[in-house]
């Protein structure tokens, strides 16, 4: 009953401002990558080397701020860094000297930090807990002196039983996590206080983990407290934290994304599993053709989307079967060139580290300090990490993504099964088969000229180092993929002309 008419008055001071639903970043980027449990050193690193020259526009963090220690040694789980024990910015990705390091450095070449936070909750109930930087909470009292959280900021014992009851759901305990009680003003300052430290660093906004297990109104209350981004981080007077939610809507439980999208984007988890759906060939191709809010998705404005992410790829959460991951290679490529290919929503790539336990930590030494990834000579990675973001079919699409940039879906084509093909505006053309093989001229919208495969090659030096489509006068241009290549994607776009 409390929560209502805060809501609404927190509502009417947003609705002069899209600034929350906006990346803030650099006019010619676009694409959040997400360098799952990296160190801050080695993303700075990935900032200057690579991701600036290939277009991508930020990177998701995991969390910064003080996390359990489950266990020692090598193994780590990597929700560990779920279960906060302070706001202080010390994990095993680094300290807060690391961490401003990297904000600044990734800032300066274009490249925007998005932090990952949790404020839901505390850790679980371990009893007496040990922090990464060396602070102690003492669970089943629910005090965390580094806070200082007591046990009057906590909701009660009871945990997550019944997804059909709100009450249940944001202000019970989810999976066994202390569940701080935001609707208290100690509590909400706190947050705010830790944030605001975000942002005075020169972080660009946030992944609100869990959001769906907090109310609406205290959420607004705690964004309506946050301050203006950084300027000196280049940053546009006034410009707000960009702000993408959590909450997981598959429909028919009690929180609806509805709720949310009110202050900020939603994760659109039903674009993960239906994508997935697609690509695996559940589905046909031809059917994606009034693809976003024709598929029950939240709108444009307020989606952001993946094909998987850190939580579903090893089971968790919503898609069950359906995630596409890298361990479904070629439909993942599909997959991700497709949603970087179509305009619709804020997009974010994941970037993994290989894993078969699907608790299992980054690479780490002996001593459970992280392995830092190896570069290859071909750009991939090696020690143990995935880095989708640097194989070629992805960030050649990120290419494509910023090349279209402006422009919407014309020249829809499909054999009304399991080949499509679309323009994008004059700027690109991109055509995909999940069933037989293309071989026929189609209207590219390109004007005269050869252009670059950027799924099988790159342009270099003016040539092209995959396949080549020759455009005509008219537009169209001859086009062949067949389903028994290794990708099952062409994509050509004006950056990619070779002559």
């Amino acid at each position: 009953m409390w929560f209502a008419p805060i809501f609404i008055t927190v509502l009417a001071l947003f609705g002069a401002s899209t600034a929350q639903w906006t990346e803030n970043m650099w006019d010619n980027r676009n694409t959040i990558v997400h360098l799952f449990e990296w160190k801050f050193s080695d993303i700075a690193d990935e900032c200057e080397r690579f991701l600036q020259g290939k277009g991508y526009g930020g990177v998701q963090t995991s969390p910064v701020n003080e996390n359990a220690v489950i266990t020692s040694g090598t193994f780590r789980p990597w929700w560990e860094r779920y279960q906060p024990l302070s706001y202080e910015i010390i994990t095993r990705s680094g300290d807060e000297t690391a961490f401003s390091d990297m904000v600044r450095r990734c800032n300066n070449v274009g490249v925007r930090i998005y932090v990952d936070v949790v404020f839901n909750h505390m850790t679980g109930n371990w009893g007496t807990v040990y922090g990464t930087g060396g602070n102690v909470g003492y669970s089943d009292s629910k005090s965390y002196p580094a806070v200082a959280y007591s046990s009057y900021d906590f909701n009660g014992d009871c945990g997550i039983t019944n997804y059909n009851d709100a009450d249940n759901v944001r202000n019970c305990e989810l999976t066994g996590l202390r569940d701080l009680n935001q609707g208290t003003d100690y509590v909400r300052g706190k947050i705010v206080d830790f944030l605001n430290k975000l942002i005075s660093l020169g972080v660009a906004g946030f992944r609100v983990d869990a959001a769906k297990h907090m109310w609406p109104g205290d959420l607004a209350v705690i964004y309506n407290s946050l301050n203006n981004l950084n300027t000196d981080h280049g940053f546009a007077s006034g410009s707000r934290p960009f702000l993408y939610q959590e909450v997981i809507d598959l429909g028919g439980e009690a929180v609806s994304a509805s709720e949310y999208v009110g202050m900020g984007r939603i994760t659109e988890f039903r674009h993960s599993a239906e994508i997935g759906r697609v690509f695996r060939g559940y589905d046909q191709l031809a059917y994606l053709e009034n693809w976003g809010t024709g598929w029950g998705f939240v709108d444009d404005g307020n989606a952001f989307v993946f094909v998987d992410n850190h939580d579903n790829q090893r089971g968790h959460g919503a898609g069950g079967d359906n995630i596409l991951t890298y361990k479904t290679a070629k439909q993942y490529k599909m997959a991700i060139a497709f949603m970087l290919a179509h305009p619709f929503g804020s997009t974010r790539v994941m970037s993994s580290f290989y894993f078969e336990d699907t608790d299992a930590g980054p690479p780490a030494d002996s001593n459970g300090n992280i392995i830092s990834p190896g570069i290859n000579d071909d750009e991939t990675c090696s020690n143990g990490w995935v880095c989708e973001h640097r194989w070629r079919q992805i960030y050649n699409m990120v290419g494509f993504k910023n090349a279209v940039k402006g422009t919407g879906i014309n020249d829809w084509w499909t054999n009304g099964a399991q080949q499509i093909a679309f323009c994008r505006g004059g700027s690109g053309f991109v055509a995909f088969t999940n069933g037989g093989t293309i071989a026929q001229t189609m209207q590219t919208c390109l004007a005269s000229g050869t252009y670059c495969d950027v799924i099988s090659g790159n342009l270099v030096n003016g040539a092209c180092t995959g396949k080549t489509v020759t455009v005509g006068d008219n537009g169209y241009g001859y086009v062949s993929l067949s389903d028994s290549e290794d990708d099952g994607v062409l994509a050509i776009h004006v950056n990619a002309k070779a002559s």
